[in-house]
């Protein structure tokens, strides 16, 4: 008898236990909004043939039958909205049937598509060597991913000049800061912050290009009359070896002129969340974007928002060396290699871009004035200072204003940047509570 029970057992439990196994799956579901794309996040949990998950942080239950797809979310407001759909391969697409967003008694139906996420490798972050073929002149996250990273995952890739160049003069993309990506952080939600570590960020030609331009933003009434003869073009040395860029053709005056080579990202954005249009890489918001700000440099780690499913990272507009605020309108605009490592933090979007270098912290204000992205500035890093030091906001202005530095970032956009910057070094006794 007791040989039959354990016949039995070692026959029927492994059955029992695959029956009761549960399947957990990834999706980005793509709903159709009047001719706009909402990309929002599915996570699904099949037990046979029920369906258990979130829908963009909303719950669901339903079922799946072969193929066929049904299944209900219900909001916070306890809206129902029904999805049905095929799956085919990696790929669902179908229907919803969801409120009017004009007439709460009233449902349409709008058409959907989704792909699934594939499940993180086991082991390890990994790193990726990625030779891009094609970029973008938009911010968007309409754009196919090139790569699927998770949070720990190292990439290694190139950009282009702000024309369009790569590193043997040839041209790939339209001027104007053309951006490597988007890279998809697979465990990235809207909500959350991303981490891009700059771990390495080298030259890979010798010659960049600027103007003999000064912005008019930094011009008075009667400089500008004197300045009408600039705006030519100016090819610089990058001199690797001695670590200088100097003009090419300098007039006599400037023959012995060099500067430092300090490469830096001067495009550096995840994809604006939705109701906001492609945004063009010339310009700048909370998602980051052509910030222009020097202190995008190899060792630094850039804070910036998740809008989207993948936050959907772009990368570009390299420069071997920019003075505050890249007052020529071009800095020295080159191309280059980069290497980053991406990091995803629950839960801690910060209002405005953040930079942290191995001595200060940085809260990057961008708005069409200068005004204005001070204000943006200093609130983002009293922001920094209550999440990551646990101080009061009477705590915060008492330690802005005695250490407080601001910095000119940019004043060649459509925006311009303003940061604010606190030495780390004064806020080591203040023992941060978030690190």
């Amino acid at each position: 008898m007791r040989r039959l029970l354990l016949a039995w057992l070692c026959c029927c439990v492994p059955s029992l236990v695959l029956a009761q196994s549960v399947v957990k799956e990834e999706w980005v579901v793509t709903t159709d909004m009047w001719g706009n794309a909402l990309h929002q996040g599915l996570s699904l949990e099949r037990s046979g043939k029920r369906l258990a998950g979130t829908f963009d942080g909303d719950t669901l239950e339903g079922e799946r039958t072969g193929n066929e797809v049904r299944f209900t979310v219900t909001d916070s407001r306890q809206a129902r909205y029904v999805y049905t759909g095929k799956v085919r391969g990696d790929r669902l697409e179908g229907t919803a049937d969801v409120p009017d967003t004009n007439d709460k008694k009233a449902r349409v139906k709008r058409a959907f598509t989704a792909r699934r996420i594939p499940e993180r490798p086991a082991g390890p972050p990994r790193r990726h060597e990625f030779t891009p073929t094609s970029w973008s002149n938009e911010f968007s996250a309409d754009r196919a991913p090139v790569l699927t990273l998770w949070s720990g995952d190292t990439v290694k890739t190139t950009t282009l000049d702000s024309g369009g160049m790569d590193e043997r003069g040839v041209s790939h993309a339209l001027y104007g800061n053309p951006q490597t990506g988007p890279f998809f952080i697979a465990d990235a939600r809207p909500g959350d912050m991303l981490a891009v570590h700059l771990k390495r960020l080298r030259l890979n030609r010798r010659s960049a290009d600027s103007l003999d331009s000064i912005v008019g933003r930094a011009m008075t009434p009667l400089l500008a009359s004197k300045a009408t003869e600039l705006g030519k073009p100016v090819r610089w040395t990058l001199d690797w070896e001695k670590g200088v860029a100097r003009p090419e053709s300098p007039t006599e005056k400037l023959k012995d002129f060099t500067v430092p080579l300090r490469p830096m990202l001067g495009g550096l954005a995840v994809a604006p969340g939705f109701g906001s249009p492609p945004v063009s890489t010339g310009d700048t918001g909370r998602f980051g974007g052509n910030m222009d700000f020097n202190e995008v440099v190899e060792g630094n780690t850039v804070y910036l928002p998740v809008f989207q499913p993948g936050a959907l990272l772009y990368v570009g507009d390299a420069h071997a060396g920019q003075g505050d605020g890249e007052t020529s309108q071009f800095a020295l605009e080159t191309s280059m290699e980069v290497e980053l490592t991406v990091e995803v933090i629950r839960g801690k979007a910060p209002s405005m871009p953040r930079v942290e270098s191995p001595t200060h912290l940085m809260v990057l204000g961008q708005a069409g004035s200068l005004d204005d992205a001070l204000r943006q500035a200093t609130s983002g890093l009293t922001q920094w200072l209550a999440q990551d030091y646990g101080l009061s906001l009477s705590e915060s202005a008492q330690v802005m204003g005695t250490s407080v530095q601001y910095v000119v970032a940019n004043l060649a956009g459509r925006s311009v940047g303003v940061a604010a910057k606190l030495d780390k070094a004064r806020l080591a006794p203040l023992r941060p509570s978030g690190k």
